[in-house]
């Protein structure tokens, strides 16, 4: 089972590959028969990603919960994304505090977090209240000062060249 004492892991900047490692993560964790519990908070239960597929694979110890609205855009009205995003945190909470879950994965939680739809300071409460064995993967551009300063490992995602900028669209099994 799952270490007594639970780390708090940031993947973050901007870069690509912070859902991807906390995806490596995850299988890992799976490998070694945890449940694992991923919710994200952006992306769109519109489109299955790769993700969602595999999880059929592992019999229901990897729980996915997609609860976003897409990209999160300035000029756009946001009541939408403020509301997805106040759900995802219950369910993401619900799943920290359940001790179910050795791995809970929070992915893409910075953006609600930087555009004010959710509290850094709650959810620091919550990841400081989790059973002790629960370890919890954060991603995202921007994550806040206060939630860097909690974690145990941050890890500074660096672009340094990326196919989008030769004019490359997503690539399945590589972006999703």
């Amino acid at each position: 089972m799952s270490s007594k004492n639970g780390i708090i892991i940031i993947n973050t900047g901007p870069g690509k590959g912070k859902t991807t490692a906390a995806l490596g993560a995850a299988l890992r964790a799976l490998g070694h028969g945890w449940r694992v519990c991923l919710v994200q908070f952006v992306k769109s239960p519109e489109r299955e990603s790769g993700e969602h597929k595999a999880a059929a694979v592992f019999g229901g110890r990897l729980e996915i919960h997609t609860l976003g609205e897409g990209f999160i855009f300035d000029n756009r009205d946001q009541s939408q994304h403020r509301e997805a995003a106040r759900a995802a945190w219950d369910t993401a909470k619900d799943k920290i505090t359940s001790g179910d879950y050795p791995l809970v994965i929070l992915d893409e939680i910075s953006y609600p977090l930087s555009f004010g739809f959710l509290d850094a300071q709650e959810l620091l409460e919550a990841l400081r209240r989790r059973p002790a064995h629960v370890h919890v993967v954060l991603t995202g551009r921007d994550m806040p000062a206060a939630v860097i300063q909690a974690a145990d490992l941050v890890t500074v995602m660096a672009e340094e060249k990326h196919p989008f900028h030769q004019g490359r669209k997503n690539i399945e099994g590589i972006d999703y």
